[in-house]
């Protein structure tokens, strides 16, 4: 595993944010979950009937716990309003259900619902509720009105559950239709100690978790989140998942390319101190496709072109940039290319040596297999030679963890 050594000065700043908060420290917000927006295809649009007059629950894993807590809808693809009646948040019980003792109403600006027109997010009023860390919570909405255009996140991995009428506080939706995707739902944040954090995870469905199991919360971010509260000294720091399954650096798929999303999915979340990058998957295995129907495709050129663009942007906001290397995909069906691979080792070889990251975590080191290093390891291999197993997300989450936070004494 060749994983390049911290500087000196990312490793201060990561004591920086751990520091011990000072007396008196303002009271600050924190990202604590995320799911980055895009425009829901026809493919995953919420089930018959609909998601309007119903009840919509969906299921959220925290990273960070706190002593309040907010909640952000939005409508940002949207292209007429969207109408939320009412929305409640309570721990999760068992599948599709909540404990109702904890059940709670949210309010906006003191109004008990909320009307996000077209291309617009909102923030719910803060909530006296304690959240614990990795303690699921289910967020549940009626809605009036929703527009054609749906704005969600269909790689949830989640099972979300939909009931005709009004069913807010209800332990358990009577009848309730279910779908694995997460519609309107953005963001969770909270009041934790002023060092507190987050690292984004930014990516495609590699960080969005295909190939992991529902409703386990077992994507590789997830498993960094457990490495790092099981620390200490580590405990104040979120992991923010804003993986895309399709996503691409330079040109848009599902959803917004990189570049193009960075700003709602890096910069905007409280709190952010850090990003790790792993993305270009997309852009090096779409190129037959490309060529095939005569469209431009990226070069590694231009994709080492974009990655400074993201160390560049993130830098001027003081967050430090963890590179991650692209992992193998020979055996992928039309993805795989002599000259998609040749690309891969030029970009790898640029995120490993040159020095532009603040730190590099070397993923294709990692999970390749050591007889056939374009291939992924066997063990590590979700059975599409592309997406990591469960195994080989929780190998890539302790890399992270080990390299870059462990070292770290309360």
């Amino acid at each position: 595993m060749t994983i390049r050594r911290l500087p000196a000065s990312f490793l201060c700043a990561v004591l920086l944010a751990l520091a011990l908060p000072g007396a008196g420290a303002a009271e600050t917000w924190t990202g604590s979950w995320f799911a980055s927006q895009q425009l829901t295809e026809p493919s995953n649009l919420p089930p018959a009937p609909g998601v309007a007059h119903a009840t919509l629950r969906q299921f959220v894993f925290p990273t960070l716990g706190g002593t309040k807590l907010r909640v952000t809808f939005s409508n940002v693809f949207g292209e007429s309003p969207l109408v939320i009646t009412a929305a409640h948040i309570a721990v999760a019980g068992p599948a599709g259900q909540i404990d109702p003792a904890t059940d709670h109403a949210l309010q906006f600006e003191g109004k008990p619902g909320v009307t996000l027109q077209a291309g617009a997010s909102f923030v719910s009023d803060p909530l006296d509720l304690p959240v614990t860390a990795l303690k699921p919570l289910a967020v549940t909405i009626t809605i009036d009105q929703a527009p054609k255009a749906v704005t969600g996140h269909p790689g949830s991995r989640s099972t979300s559950y939909f009931c005709p009428g009004d069913y807010l506080a209800a332990a358990e939706l009577p009848h309730a239709t279910k779908a694995e995707h997460w519609y309107f739902l953005s963001a969770i944040e909270v009041v934790n100690a002023p060092n507190a954090a987050a690292v984004v995870a930014f990516g495609d469905s590699i960080t969005d978790g295909h190939g992991s199991t529902t409703d386990a919360n077992n994507r590789w971010p997830d498993d960094l989140a457990r490495q790092l509260q099981s620390n200490p000294a580590t405990a104040h720091i979120a992991v923010l998942n804003a993986g895309i399954g399709g996503n691409r650096l330079l040109r848009n798929g599902l959803g917004p390319n990189a570049l193009a999303r960075f700003d709602r999915d890096v910069l905007a979340p409280p709190g952010v101190r850090w990003m790790i990058v792993l993305e270009g998957i997309n852009d090096i295995g779409t190129r037959l496709g490309a060529q095939r129907h005569g469209f431009p495709y990226a070069s590694a050129d231009e994709m080492i072109a974009a990655y400074d663009q993201l160390i560049l942007r993130a830098h001027a906001h003081g967050i430090h940039v963890i590179g991650a290397t692209i992992t193998p995909y020979e055996g992928a069906g039309f993805y795989f290319s002599a000259d998609g691979e040749a690309d891969r080792q030029k970009v790898n070889t640029w995120i490993r040596t040159s020095g532009h990251f603040d730190a590099v975590v070397d993923f294709d080191a990692i999970v390749r297999d050591p007889k056939n290093p374009t291939h992924l390891a066997p063990a590590y291999d979700s059975g599409d030679h592309l997406h990591p197993s469960v195994a080989g997300y929780e190998t890539m989450a302790n890399a992270v963890y080990t390299e870059v936070f462990a070292a770290q004494k309360p």
